[in-house]
């Protein structure tokens, strides 16, 4: 794997202030996909902090923690061993030198993560970590909160959703069966940065659009904005 640097090495650069370009969105609205291609047509870096949250839930399921005990998850921020790794573009979580990439995808993990996520102290130490991300360069960065929590001084805000039934469709098509109504319910009515749209957000409602429309779309605006940037400084 290829780490990835903020400059190319034995070349002088002045530090430039990393873009951040924040794509939150309902469940099944297409936030990992677009967010990917977006990284990737723009050279940035991908992080997906929905999965974040998903290594979290899965060491306390290792740990045998009372997921139903939010003091209980708290604690485990304060000795759990985590580093921010990026390879081949894209961050991730370590624990112990170790990246759990399947195993934060299991059902069993997945059915955690709501209960982790709604603990104030996680919302917290996740806040730090993921800005922290701009330390590996310009951001392409998916979730729920990170044009309202995490980066709400950034310029490039986006929300994607669609309606209940094309989300729906999505992921039967996808082999998933979920309720994304509750879903919707836990994020929108979170004590603790629940999903919103946040002030500024370009929204982009794609249920009649496939993929490849809501990306070129997402480039059209980011692109616009990058042009208007360079032409005011």
């Amino acid at each position: 794997m290829q780490p990835c640097r903020y400059s190319r090495p034995g070349i002088i650069t002045m530090k430039k202030k990393p873009v951040v370009i924040a794509i939150d969105g309902t469940s099944a609205s297409g936030k990992s996909t677009n967010s990917k291609r977006v990284a990737a047509a723009l050279d940035y870096t991908y992080v997906d902090t929905g999965a974040m949250y998903r290594t979290l839930a899965w060491y306390c399921i290792q740990q045998k923690v009372d997921v139903d005990d939010p003091k209980a998850i708290a604690e485990v921020l304060k000795h759990w061993k985590t580093k921010l790794v990026c390879a081949n573009k894209a961050v991730y979580l370590t624990v112990d030198g170790y990246h759990p990439a399947t195993e934060i995808r299991t059902s069993a993990t997945s059915a955690v993560v709501p209960k982790v996520a709604a603990v104030p102290a996680v919302r917290a130490w996740m806040k730090k970590r993921q800005r922290e991300c701009v330390e590996f360069g310009d951001l392409v960065m998916e979730g729920r909160d990170i044009g309202s929590a995490i980066f709400p001084e950034t310029e490039f805000k986006f929300y994607l959703d669609a309606s209940l039934d094309e989300r729906s469709r999505r992921r039967e098509a996808d082999g998933v069966i979920e309720n994304l109504a509750e879903r919707d319910r836990r994020d929108t009515q979170r004590a603790t940065s629940p999903l919103m749209i946040s002030l500024g957000a370009t929204v982009i409602n794609n249920s009649k659009m496939t993929s490849e429309e809501t990306t070129a779309l997402l480039l059209k605006e980011i692109r616009a904005k990058l042009d208007k940037q360079k032409s005011n400084s």
